[in-house]
């Protein structure tokens, strides 16, 4: 095993679970309109979802897209739709009332759908393919699929903790439902943002 390329991989990893993405910047609002345990599903599916997904391409699904360059064409842009339907719905999301909490259709993403969302996230995409082809010299395969599915994990989760907390924590800060409002709007329109590297690649 290579120790220099597992520090750099390392680095890289927190770099890039760590630094705000549609991954991160969904967990901040939810962590504030919904409060932390709520956003646990959510938290869990974007964790699982990603590692399963750096596995997957590691083992060979990326030779699929490779091979049938138009299933990634179609897999971006139906993540850039996607995440501006995410965009609208965080936008308009309040924090739900005591006793509308169990009876409002509107909630936090679902483990499932954090998890197939990490299929059409353009960050996560990026952050996959330099996961898979540029460290993938830390030891032999299968052991590297495995050693970077393992640090996806225990990274991804501590980043959506993060993440989670920080928007949980400020929730005794901002009370005012407008003052809510006004927060997620920000959080979506930094979630449209995101999509900046799609066009630009495209």
């Amino acid at each position: 095993m290579s120790n220099s390329l597992l520090f750099a991989f390392v680095v890289f990893a927190v770099v890039m679970f760590f630094t705000p993405g549609p991954n991160n910047i969904m967990l901040l609002s939810s962590g504030l309109t919904y409060g932390f345990r709520r956003t646990v599903p959510h938290i869990v599916g974007i964790t699982v979802g990603f590692a399963f997904m750096v596995g997957a391409v590691g083992v060979g699904l990326g030779a699929v897209f490779i091979a049938y360059p138009v299933l990634q064409t179609i897999l971006k842009y139906g993540g850039v739709a996607y995440l501006v339907y995410l965009a609208a719905v965080i936008a308009m999301a309040e924090p739900p009332s005591a006793d509308s909490d169990d009876k409002s259709g509107r909630g936090p993403m679902t483990f499932w759908g954090a998890a197939m969302f990490q299929w059409i996230n353009a960050k996560g995409w990026v952050m996959v393919i330099g996961t898979i082809t540029a460290y993938a010299a830390i030891a032999a395969f299968p052991w590297n699929i495995a050693i970077q599915v393992g640090l996806s994990l225990i990274l991804g989760t501590g980043s959506c903790i993060a993440w989670a907390l920080f928007g949980t924590a400020l929730r005794p800060v901002l009370t005012s439902p407008r003052v809510i409002r006004a927060f997620n709007v920000v959080m979506a329109m930094l979630l449209l943002a995101s999509l900046y590297p799609v066009f630009m690649d495209a």
